[in-house]
């Protein structure tokens, strides 16, 4: 019998919030479990920001240059596969709980379409259990039920405070969340997960569980609110001052200069926010023990493969920023930790994989266990050598890529702002174990030295003693661009005898 695959994001979770890294504060037993019981990819890193461009990395398996989906709205090309696609074509019915947020390409739909008229679509080829978003209508109904009064729109759900002193004020923790935590989205959506698998029998099953948390806005329920205490949380990596961060990068002070990018100047509130989103991350943490337990209660445990990331991570007040945006690591560094229940995978069970992964390895990966062919398009490569042989196999990168586009279809401020086309705001990056360049389409570019400087608050770009390490770095960003344009047809040739193909022809 084929095996079941569990495929999980958390979204916007910083790479290092996992107790099995040692983080000092975030407890999620439940995850470190799993890592015990599978592999942690300490270096993993996601493709894009924010969500939609991101997300469209991770289920093509393409890099941003190539699929385009450059912004949230920004429509996917309907003619990239992904996953979903491949595993129906493999004889799978994956099945999504959450969102995708993929941009419907709108030269697939008759304009008047409903799906034209947000980013949130589905990912083709998933077929929906439910879906949550910003508009979050299934979850809103299920509350109704549970007698709750639904607020008009139903996205207030999501900031309905208790009402008493938040702990800035002088409340002694963050106020919780006015809905129960046996009520909150997570705690449905796994709900839901779980009525689907109960019906699922001996049938072989693939399920794609996209939870919102620990997304904002962060309101966490009770007792999650209070599990982190904001006064003895780690700091902020930063300047003194946000005047004096922008000073670093001309895209930085305008991104600075606006209110909802910007962290609060207020510490006490910032450590308030922090304290929440890590409560929010042990919620995730316990409703996937919760779920984990079930599929091993019901003997599923060891015929399913589970994949737990991220599409990003957040900057929570480091470099004075909120959300995920830019070059700075916190923004893409994601979690990753995959369990395969087959024996070939025994060895490595609680290692750690050091070597550069990214999110576009994801797609690849899923494929290769259900034996599903990898189409040539993907940029990323599998990563099951890393769970059957415990290394990367030859070949493999030596650093992360991920880009940043900044334009705005509407509105258009970056350019009026920087002085630039619309197709000029755009950056990319190539960061290894020493080093980090910024290259910006028609902005200055930025250099760091991540050895002498983790924290990224140094531009040695035009330091004269580094000169020729920026010249190496933007000639391997160059060969690394063209070594990733679009595969698609590109491992084949029409020649007397027909059509000649050569498949991997290119790997990581």
């Amino acid at each position: 019998m084929r095996g079941n695959v569990l495929f999980v994001t958390a979204d916007q979770w910083r790479g290092e919030c996992l107790g099995a890294l040692g983080h000092p504060a975030v407890r999620t037993p439940a995850l470190d479990a799993l890592a015990a019981q599978g592999v942690c990819f300490r270096r993993h890193y996601a493709q894009a920001a924010p969500c939609g461009p991101s997300r469209a990395s991770l289920h093509t398996g393409l890099y941003l240059h190539t699929h385009r989906s450059a912004t949230n709205g920004t429509p996917l090309d309907a003619r990239h596969t992904n996953w979903a696609l491949e595993a129906r074509g493999a004889g799978y019915d994956p099945v999504l709980f959450g969102f995708t947020d993929v941009s419907q390409d709108p030269r697939a739909y008759d304009p008047a379409h409903p799906l034209l008229r947000t980013y949130e679509g589905p990912l083709p080829g998933l077929r929906t259990g439910v879906m949550l978003g910003e508009n979050p209508i299934a979850w809103a109904r299920w509350l109704e039920k549970k007698g709750y009064a639904v607020p008009d729109p139903p996205w207030k759900l999501y900031r309905w405070k208790k009402e008493q002193p938040e702990w800035e004020e002088g409340g002694p923790v963050p106020a919780p969340l006015a809905i129960a935590a046996e009520h909150h989205d997570t705690h449905f959506m796994v709900d839901e997960t779980l009525q689907y698998l109960a019906e699922q029998g001996d049938r072989p099953w693939f399920v794609h569980l996209s939870l919102l948390r620990p997304h904002p806005p962060w309101v966490a329920p009770e007792p999650y609110n209070a599990l982190y205490d904001p006064a003895s949380l780690p700091g902020f990596v930063r300047a003194e001052s946000a005047e004096g961060e922008g000073e670093q990068h001309p895209w930085l002070r305008f991104h600075l200069g606006r209110k909802h990018f910007r962290a609060p100047g207020d510490e006490r509130k910032l450590r308030r926010l922090k304290a929440s989103y890590y409560g929010l991350m042990s919620e995730v943490d316990h409703q996937l023990g919760r779920l984990f337990a079930w599929l091993e209660e019901r003997g599923l445990w060891d015929s399913t493969l589970v994949v737990f990331t991220s599409d990003h991570g957040e900057q929570m007040g480091d470099h004075w920023m909120l959300g995920k945006a830019g070059y700075f690591d916190q923004s893409y560094h994601v979690p990753l930790i995959v369990r395969d229940p087959r024996p070939a995978s025994d060895g490595t069970r609680g290692s750690f994989a050091d070597d550069f992964t990214e999110n576009i390895d994801v797609m690849p990966t899923l494929l290769e266990w259900i034996g599903a062919e990898v189409p040539p398009q993907c940029d990323g490569r599998s990563l099951l050598p890393f769970l059957a042989v415990g290394r990367a196999p030859a070949g493999w990168r030596r650093e992360a890529h991920f880009e940043f586009d900044f334009r705005e279809q509407q509105g258009g401020a970056p350019e009026r702002s920087l002085g630039l086309r619309l197709h000029e705001c755009a950056l990319s990056v190539l960061r290894d174990e020493s080093y980090k360049y910024v290259h910006f389409a028609a902005l200055p570019p930025l250099f760091f030295d991540l050895e002498r400087d983790p924290g990224e608050s140094r531009d040695c770009s035009r330091d004269p003693a580094y000169l020729p390490l920026v010249l190496e770095y933007a000639q391997r960003m160059l060969s690394w661009r063209l070594a990733h344009d679009d595969q698609t047809l590109t491992h084949l040739a029409l020649t007397l005898d027909g059509v000649y193909e050569r498949r991997n022809a290119r790997w990581g």
